[in-house]
């Protein structure tokens, strides 16, 4: 389980932000996932409670951003979402569409921070 590490690498970049804001708390952690990453949205939640219990971020939301595949049709000349992972194709014109513009996100986007300190 992959999102497991990814939790860490998480709860890791929260924690180092509350050293560097001393006397904060993290509220909440923005990520965007897309459907490409590999990454399960529910199974890193899960990961993520475990990852930060005893922690400073202990208590802290994940937020999840789910992102659609978007394409670049090559009929079209625009960029387009897809209705499913097992057509590539324009949801417009119905052209087959291999280059994938968006859709393999899993990045950190924002840390929503408090200025009431953490109790440990």
């Amino acid at each position: 389980m992959h999102e497991l590490s990814i939790a860490v690498s998480l709860v890791e970049v929260g924690c180092e932000e509350l050293e560097r804001q001393a006397g904060t708390r993290v509220e909440a952690l923005h990520v965007r996932i897309g459907p490409l990453s590999g990454v399960v949205p529910g199974s890193l939640l899960t990961a993520f409670e475990l990852a930060a219990e005893g922690t400073p971020i202990q208590g802290a939301r994940l937020a999840i951003e789910e992102t659609s595949v978007r394409v670049l049709c090559p009929a079209c000349s625009e960029e387009r979402s897809i209705e499913s992972l097992r057509s590539f194709r324009c949801s417009d014109c119905g052209t087959p569409t291999p280059e994938i513009v968006g859709g393999r996100e899993l990045e950190l986007v924002s840390l929503e921070i408090s200025g009431e300190p953490v109790e440990c």
